[in-house]
C-alpha cells in the first residue's frame, strides 16, 4: 500500500507517531498511525475477518489525538477488501 500510494505521488509517511495528550496538557503516550498521507489523511490497516468497534475506535482516538478529520479503515483479511471513511 506503501509503494503504491507513493508511486502516484502521494506524500505517505509509514508508523507516523502521535503524541497523546489529557486535557491538562499531561502526555499519555505516543501511538503510531500505519499511514499518513499528505498530512491530511490517517489509514490504519487491518487482516481480521471483519472490521471490529475496537478498530474504530483506534482510528477515531488517533485522528482525535492528531487533529486530523479524515481517516481510512481498511482490512484486508476479510473474504474482500474492506474499506471504511470516517469524517470528524
Amino acid at each position: 500500500m506503501l509503494h503504491r500510494l507513493r508511486s502516484h505521488g502521494f506524500e505517505v509517511e509509514q508508523q507516523y507517531p502521535i503524541q497523546v495528550q489529557d486535557r491538562d496538557g499531561t502526555v499519555l503516550g505516543d501511538f503510531y498511525a500505519d499511514l499518513f498521507v499528505n498530512e491530511t489523511l490517517m489509514i490504519e490497516l487491518k487482516a481480521c475477518k471483519s472490521i471490529l468497534d475496537e478498530h474504530i475506535a483506534q482510528l477515531l482516538g488517533y485522528m482525535r489525538a492528531a487533529g486530523k478529520r479524515h481517516g481510512l479503515l481498511i482490512n484486508f483479511g476479510a473474504g474482500t477488501v474492506q474499506i471504511r471513511k470516517f469524517v470528524l
